[in-house]
């Protein structure tokens, strides 16, 4: 079961608007046939959004969509040949698992030996072959999940959109499904575009990572590439760097600057080009941070910057098995989160140290996610960030998803947003309406 394999999507300045907002801001991406792409950030950045211009749920305001150098931003949802799996499963309940996912194909005309002989096939490798018989409200949450990734895959659609397809699960179905999934797009060869606010999930399910922020591309790259080197503040904290220090430049080491925390020095990676006295922050991640206790030696001195470390006041300590979750207060009262295999109790005094390529420095955020100018050296040097920084603009107001529940209607645009995270109206008559539509894309 194998659809026709495209060459190449492009998403040229796709831009979507609602009223005065842009909820979406100019995505330029380009996508190859068979990689697995996420599109990632919290609730409000325009990933969901994006997902609805490309499905053509969504009319776009400004820009221009590619599928092998055919533009198709202008073809109807049905015309584009792509598969869709919704958030909320959009299963019918009156229909048994056959016949929800042989749904798309009844609407396509496809003749019934062929279709029948195709939904066997969709069922087989979701392992839902005993369930065929049953109804949406007989199976478990990852079973009616699986209902609605076959329904998309048995049209062989030449591009599958999921749009946070797990997160109504539970923690061990996530992790069954994700497999799932993978193990599906790599069979099939699929091109896969899939939307989620889970850092984990995506990093372990795709190719390559699109990092949005009230709408605007923040970072584009492969996993290794957003976890190990996030292009600036933002994707730091949203990758896992949970201690975020601003301080002040105080000096420079080739690729590294020496920074002021609490009247200590710590040693980081230049990662913008600052300038001494430059305002900045200093990221680190929790399991890079060492605690040294007493005249002991850090655990894998290797590598440390050689400073005396930040002391820090033990406030919480969390058991995770093998080690410890802690959080710690520096003397000027800001806090740090670690994680170390030493037994640890509150208010026990530390000194934490980190490697210095484990500590990343970024110029200071304003508020908009981009680098404050007078912190950063007039010309880039050795350590700076991967590519230019992105031209500051006034920040907007963060603008709700589309397609999510309260947002515009895929036929009447005109209609205000609402909150992203609105629960999902319960009954029939949303499911009666949209579904024929979408699902026989």
């Amino acid at each position: 079961m194998t659809g026709a394999r495209i060459s190449t999507l492009r998403l040229a300045g796709v831009t979507r608007s609602f009223g005065g907002h842009q909820a979406l801001r100019g995505l330029d991406l380009e996508i190859s046939g068979g990689e697995f792409v996420a599109l990632l950030g919290p609730s409000g950045c325009g990933k969901s959004t994006a997902l609805n211009c490309l499905a053509g749920l969504l009319p776009l305001t400004g820009g221009q969509i590619f599928l092998d150098g055919e533009r198709i931003d202008q073809l109807a949802p049905e015309r584009r040949g792509f598969g869709m799996v919704f958030q909320n499963y959009a299963l019918f309940p009156h229909m048994t698992v056959r016949n929800n996912v042989g749904f798309g194909l009844k609407m396509a005309k496809v003749p019934k030996a062929e279709a029948a002989e195709r939904v066997t096939r969709a069922l087989d490798m979701v392992q839902l072959t005993a369930h065929a018989h049953k109804r949406p409200g007989q199976l478990s949450g990852g079973q009616q999940q699986r209902v609605a990734i076959a329904r998309a895959i048995v049209l062989e659609p030449r591009l599958v959109l999921m749009d946070e397809p797990l997160s109504n699960l539970d923690a061990a179905l996530r992790l069954e499904m994700r497999a799932e999934i993978r193990r599906l797009h790599q069979r099939l060869g699929l091109t896969t575009v899939y939307v989620t606010h889970d850092q984990e999930e995506a990093l372990s399910l795709a190719d390559r990572l699109v990092v949005l922020r009230d709408g605007r591309t923040q970072q584009i790259g492969t996993p290794e590439e957003v976890y190990s080197r996030p292009a600036n503040r933002y994707v730091a904290s949203f990758m896992g760097y949970r201690t975020l220090l601003d301080a002040t430049v105080t000096g420079t080491r080739g690729p590294h600057v020496v920074v002021d925390i609490a009247g200590s020095p710590l040693v980081g990676l230049d990662r913008d080009g600052v300038a001494a006295g430059g305002r900045v922050t200093a990221a680190i991640r929790p399991e890079d941070l060492d605690a040294v206790t007493g005249d002991d030696p850090p655990d894998g001195t290797s590598g440390t910057s050689g400073t005396p470390g930040l002391p820090a006041t033990v406030e919480v300590v969390e058991y995770h098995g093998r080690e410890l979750a802690v959080q710690a207060r520096l003397t000027d009262g800001r806090r740090v989160h670690f994680r170390t295999r030493k037994r640890l109790a509150p208010e026990e005094s530390v000194r934490l140290v980190a490697p210095a390529d484990r500590v990343l420095v970024f110029a200071a955020d304003d508020g908009d996610g981009l680098p404050n100018e007078l912190g950063k050296r007039p010309s880039r040097g050795p350590g700076a960030g991967d590519g230019p920084a992105p031209e500051p603009s006034a920040p907007e107001p963060s603008v709700p998803e589309a397609g999510e529940p309260g947002s515009p209607d895929p036929r009447n645009p005109a209609a205000a947003p609402a909150d992203e995270g609105a629960a999902e109206p319960s009954g029939k008559s949303r499911e009666a309406r949209d579904i024929p539509k979408q699902v026989a894309t």
